[in-house]
């Protein structure tokens, strides 16, 4: 069965987007109307590193069996759709247009994935023992979310990395870290179910890029513990948000490798955080091999890149991370360092704003 996919974002989403494609699904973007009119015109572009290619394999949305269109916030009804995935940073889903239709989403009764970093706050009251309360300070406007079931809300693990080249047009995305999307399942088996053949089918997926047919990275992989997309918290707080000093950003490789044994103990502590909420120590990623993905990211994180260019929000994933610990009466000094970095950019920024 071919599903139809609404994709709340045209950056990061588009990656999702053309891996539906390949399995000959649909989706519809929702972004601003100059870039909606140029995927409806020209499509979207995708390039990855791929296993046994010495350059970039570029996939084409136009060559492809599913169909992609573009659209903006009021020009769709969420009820048409079979899954809706929502790809914006968390603070766009308070903008104007965009609240709207999240709203609407939340009343669709169409099962909603979420591949942010920064949890949907209905999502966090899946996890068990958690104050869901003490969390929304934590959240740009933690009203959007009012609506939502958390039983119909899930969540992926955004792991892999890509970006949008500079010199490029904005329907052009290029993958840096070709690693999986980490989904937790539904509390349905029904809407579970879609996830499933979207995984099958994604992973049936040959690529003929004119030297022959090869199997293309960036799976779907779904899991039954709510836990397993949580793991990407002990790179966020390692990495991501470490990027972030006082007076200027440096590279997530950076972050992670100029004190390693200080990554480290940060990594296996966010790590024991979420063995503390629940989370089996087999569905988390050890810290060697997120340290080695690490020496290939050479730039700064989105989060780090939205604050030196003065945005007055941003993701607060650390936040998260530290009310959570709180809550267990875990503490530790340099996450509350870097929390505390994060949290002088943006009242920088916000004094700029204003």
């Amino acid at each position: 069965m071919a599903y139809n996919t609404l994709i709340m974002g045209a950056s990061y989403g588009s990656l999702l987007a053309i891996k539906l494609l390949l399995a000959g699904h649909s989706a519809k973007l929702i972004c601003l109307p100059e870039e909606a009119d140029l995927i409806n015109q020209e499509g979207q572009r995708v390039r990855m590193p791929v296993r046994g290619r010495d350059d970039l394999v570029e996939i084409d949305s136009r060559e492809l069996p599913g169909k992609i269109s573009a659209a903006g916030p009021g020009d769709v009804d969420p009820s048409e759709y079979d899954l809706i995935a929502l790809a914006m940073q968390e603070p766009q889903y308070r903008s104007p247009g965009v609240r709207e239709l999240l709203d609407k989403v939340a009343k669709s009764g169409v099962p909603c994935m979420s591949i942010m970093n920064m949890p949907p706050l209905p999502y966090m009251a899946r996890i068990p023992g958690l104050d869901t309360e003490s969390l929304k300070p934590c959240y740009t406007d933690p009203t959007v979310w009012d609506s939502f079931d958390p039983k119909m809300i899930t969540l992926c693990s955004p792991d892999p990395q890509a970006f949008r080249p500079p010199e490029e047009k904005t329907n052009v995305l290029q993958v840096s870290l070709p690693t999986n999307f980490k989904a937790a399942r539904f509390e349905s088996d029904e809407h579970t179910a879609i996830l499933r053949q979207m995984q099958a089918d994604i992973e049936a997926i040959r690529f003929d890029d004119g030297q022959g047919e090869i199997e293309l990275p960036v799976k779907l992989k779904v899991h039954d513990s709510v836990f397993v997309p949580l793991a990407k918290w002990s790179m966020l707080l390692t990495g991501n948000y470490r990027c972030v000093q006082e007076n200027e950003m440096q590279s997530i490789k950076d972050a992670v490798h100029s004190d390693i044994e200080k990554s480290r103990a940060v990594y296996e502590w966010v790590s024991e955080l979420c063995r503390a909420m629940g989370a089996d120590p087999a569905d988390q990623v050890p810290f060697e091999k997120y340290a080695n993905a690490a020496n290939g990211l050479a730039k700064p994180s989105s989060a780090a890149r939205a604050l030196a260019a003065g945005v007055p929000n941003i993701e607060r994933a650390d936040c998260l991370v530290k009310t959570i610990a709180a809550q267990k009466g875990m503490h530790n000094e340099t996450v509350e360092q870097t929390v505390g970095l994060v949290e002088s950019w943006l009242a920088k920024n916000r004094a700029a704003a204003s």
